[in-house]
């Protein structure tokens, strides 16, 4: 049975695990010829959705249901998170090195996503939505956060249609593996940073493009 600690020993050798299906009760490890990250200096908002950011009709959370993020994410018909990655996430995050941001609507938890951190690194895992833009609210609010934490890396496994519209690149396997020693070299906290008003991220956002 995989512990913690070889979970997060792995991603620092740059491999994960996967389940075929919800189902399936084995784990396989993963190392991606190529590898999709999002560089914090090119994450993109719309203008459709930087409209929606603006309304503010939503609290960010950090780490407040970080399961029901977990159990949101699994609820898809094909799903490669089981139960034993289940396990192991709720494990990671009562030793700190898994996170959750919320986006809350309405008293009820309306997106999300979640991953692990290791050094100056960032591992997504998925992400979810409810309601239209969510995951991609949460999103804007995590790439934020990261950069302002000092994380130096921000790891989304493989590149879906989905993160290229946001600015999402493929590297080489080879370019990753160097960008994961630079990361793990350094020290980031995820629950450091305040969360920012919208107004204030857009700012930020603006300067940054």
């Amino acid at each position: 049975m995989l512990t913690p600690g070889q979970m997060l020993s792995a991603y620092g050798r740059g491999i994960f695990p996967m389940a075929k299906s919800r189902d399936d009760p084995e784990l396989h490890w993963v190392d991606p010829r190529m590898r999709g990250v999002i560089d914090f200096q090119k994450f993109h908002i719309s203008r459709s959705l930087r409209r929606r950011i603006l309304r503010e009709n939503y609290q960010i959370r950090i780490n407040s249901a970080f399961s029901s993020v977990v159990g949101h994410c699994a609820a898809r018909p094909e799903t490669w998170i089981n139960d034993e990655l289940f396990r192991l996430y709720d494990r990671l995050h009562e030793a700190g090195h898994a996170h959750s941001l919320e986006v809350w609507q309405d008293g009820d938890l309306s997106g999300g996503v979640f991953g692990l951190t290791l050094g100056a690194a960032f591992f997504g895992e998925s992400m979810f939505s409810l309601r239209t833009d969510a995951s991609k609210i949460a999103l804007s609010y995590l790439v934020d956060r990261l950069g302002q934490a000092g994380f130096l890396l921000f790891d989304t496994q493989f590149l879906t249609p989905h993160l290229a519209t946001l600015g999402a690149v493929e590297i080489t396997r080879a370019e990753y593996h160097h960008r994961l020693r630079q990361a793990l070299a350094r020290q980031a906290r995820f629950t450091d940073p305040e969360t920012p008003d919208a107004y204030s991220l857009m700012q930020r956002r603006t300067q940054m493009s």
